[in-house]
């Protein structure tokens, strides 16, 4: 949740926003998956370049998969329970909103896209180097809009809900890295995707201080 603070905010221009159709897709996207979960995920799922192992614990009837190019982005628009999705399009919805009416609907579709396509291609070299295991879910890209946030509204507080204590957006950005990474890095909580969080954070930062300072401006006087 969000408290005032600074940080001012543009209005959009009408119509829907790139927000609401990333939460339609995604949300149509689930019901698919409901209904015919078979197709599904073995094709839009993330699945590591190596061939999957014979004893892969999968649901029963699930078939198995194989890595194909589109998967980079088609994962982020899966999610494996209606938790993992209304956790998602939360975070997207309240976080993702101010920055698309400050940057403007196209660079906020620029930047999502690219980040999840960059936490995509870290979890893809993690998962294709250790425990085979498909990979769902927008984390990769929400990840980018919270660092996206602190770094923008950087003294705007969030008051978290687990346990509800106001926070300072910038604050609140390094504990979550500081977090995902060790998470990552000690394996606390399997069935995470903790690294794809980070790479997705970490091309947002780039883009960000990409967008800031320009290449060619170092030639201007």
């Amino acid at each position: 949740m969000l408290r005032e603070g600074e940080g001012p905010e543009r209005g959009g221009r009408g119509g829907l926003s790139v927000v609401g159709l990333l939460l339609m897709v995604n949300g149509v996207s689930f019901l698919v998956e409901l209904a015919l979960p078979g197709w599904i995920f073995p094709r839009l799922a993330l699945w590591p370049l190596d061939a999957a192992p014979a004893d892969l614990a999968l649901p029963r009837g699930m078939p198995l998969g194989e890595f194909h190019l589109w998967q980079l982005l088609s994962y982020a628009f899966l999610h494996g329970s209606l938790f993992h999705l209304a956790i998602n399009m939360f975070v997207l919805w309240m976080f993702g909103s101010p920055l698309e009416r400050d940057w403007g609907s196209q660079r906020f579709a620029i930047y999502y896209v690219l980040c999840v396509l960059a936490a995509g291609a870290v979890q893809l070299v993690v998962v294709s180097t250790g425990d085979f295991a498909p990979t769902v879910g927008a984390s990769g890209g929400v990840y980018a809009l919270l660092l996206a946030f602190g770094m923008r509204y950087p003294n705007r507080y969030i008051l978290l809900l687990i346990p509800p204590i106001p926070m300072k957006a910038k604050y609140f950005v390094i504990v979550i890295g500081l977090v995902e990474l060790w998470s990552g890095i000690a394996g606390t909580r399997q069935g995470v995707a903790h690294f794809a969080h980070l790479g997705g954070m970490l091309a947002g930062l780039a883009l960000i201080l990409a967008w800031r300072r320009p290449p060619w401006s170092r030639w201007r006087h």
